[in-house]
């Protein structure tokens, strides 16, 4: 399969996380994939309160490894 056929999560998937295993990152405590990192952007319009796009990530990396990750 050619890599203009993979989806972007196969791509990730299949190359990045291997790669970062590969340079020394732990996939247990360190790398987690489709993270939500910010609730969004509060708006606010006289009385009216709107909050905006979640922002996420693809893959984030974590320096100090983290005990336990908390499933979504």
């Amino acid at each position: 399969m050619k890599d203009t056929e993979l989806s972007e999560q196969d791509i990730s998937t299949k190359k990045v996380i291997p790669a970062l295993v590969a340079a020394g990152w732990d996939i247990d405590t360190q790398i987690r994939e489709q993270v939500t990192f910010t609730a969004g952007r509060i708006n606010v319009y006289g009385k009216l309160v709107t909050r905006g796009e979640r922002k996420r990530a693809d893959v984030i990396l974590y320096y100090k490894p983290k005990e336990l990750f908390l499933m979504n």
